[in-house]
């Protein structure tokens, strides 16, 4: 008879997407132990706190962390597990924190595996992104980040098995950020301005905060040069060519108050430009890797409403791979790309994903070639 596999989960960061995660965790329990898999969450934290649970139950963990989390380091956490004799550790990073990132290597040293949303130690320079690599070959521990792009999507995955089997992916292209997919296309099909729009999308929590975050196009780069960097392409972040849709008068030195009180500003340019498009067509924001040409852009567009990237609706993201196999009509992974349920979810996969693995000798799980 099979025995239980006991995996520890050190989860950073419960916002949202990490305590959706315990959550999901805690609901899938009875299925995941009928097929021998046992998901321990030993400790939580935030950026400041952390809570380090005795107990098998994390039923009552906000209560439990309000009271009785602690000011924390790195170091802690790595004593904690280590005294407690606890083995098969995953990080889990639901953060978007660059600190955390900087302890990577020192997590992987100590014992750890790593599953992360957080898409920060993939978009570092390359210089970083192969020290990871190497130091965790050297380990023998994974790296499961497909959650970095289009959350919930096998975006990532399917980029990587086709280029590991030989396969010559020629151009990749789509709508990389729900946020903007919404916005697009609620503009690209309703009689309404473009400052309306965005405040849906704000009240929707489909943005950031500051929606000049999701409108300079750094995110839509960022998932871009993950996906080229799984191709063995060794681009950085300023290689890419950005078309931000923020106006310069409503950047740099002008505060989120000034420019929630100016997004009417916004409103002439983007008529303008939806009103010069051929009939039938529609407004997306799109990243794009040419690998031939070698180029990477981010960049507003004028798309049929009948093709892939046409047809979005809602927040869903879409992603178009050209390759020699899907090389007339690509290959299309459309889908729910953003919020804290399927990111949640991916994490969950990834978990899973890797506990499969722990069965055979481990190798890293990051961008092949390298």
């Amino acid at each position: 008879m099979l025995g239980i596999k006991n995996l520890n989960l050190v989860i950073f960061g419960i916002g949202n997407v990490g305590g959706t995660l315990v959550e999901q965790i805690n609901a899938a329990r009875p299925k995941l132990e009928a097929q021998h898999l046992k998901l321990n969450i030993p400790v939580v934290t935030n950026s400041r706190l952390a809570f380090f649970i005795n107990s098998e139950d994390t039923n009552n963990w906000e209560c439990d962390f309000e009271n009785c989390s602690v000011p924390y380091n790195i170091q802690d956490i790595i004593d904690f597990v280590h005294n407690k004799k606890l083995d098969n550790l995953i990080a889990v990073d639901a953060t978007a924190s660059r600190d955390l990132v900087n302890h990577y290597e020192l997590l992987v040293k100590s014992g750890f595996h790593i599953v992360s949303a957080n898409k920060i130690a993939n978009t570092l320079s390359y210089d970083f992104y192969e020290s990871l690599r190497a130091t965790l070959k050297a380990h023998n521990k994974y790296f499961m980040y497909e959650t970095n792009v289009g959350a919930g999507l096998p975006v990532i995955e399917t980029v990587r098995r086709l280029y590991g089997s030989g396969e010559e992916i020629k151009k990749i292209r789509g709508v990389f950020s729900g946020s903007l997919s919404y916005i697009f296309n609620a503009f690209s099909d309703e009689n309404i301005p473009f400052s309306k729009v965005l405040k849906q999308a704000l009240d929707l929590g489909l943005t950031e905060p500051d929606a000049r975050e999701d409108l300079s196009g750094n995110d839509v780069a960022r998932k871009l040069l993950i996906l080229a960097r799984e191709l063995n392409l060794k681009p950085e972040i300023k290689d890419i060519r950005i078309e931000s849709l923020v106006p310069k008068q409503l950047n740099g030195k002008t505060t989120l108050h000034q420019f929630n009180t100016r997004i009417g500003e916004l409103d002439g340019q983007f008529l303008d430009i939806k009103s010069k498009q051929s009939p039938g067509h529609v407004l997306r924001y799109v990243g794009e890797l040419d690998v031939a040409k070698n180029t990477l852009e981010v960049k507003l567009v004028s798309e049929a409403k009948n093709s892939s990237i046409g047809q979005l609706k809602g927040a869903d993201s879409v992603f178009e791979i050209y390759s020699d196999s899907y090389n007339e009509f690509p290959l299309v992974i459309r889908g729910a790309g953003a919020g804290k349920n399927v990111t949640a979810r991916g994490l969950l996969c990834d978990i899973i994903k890797l506990s499969e693995s722990l069965s055979s000798n481990p190798v890293c799980l990051s961008a092949v070639g390298n």
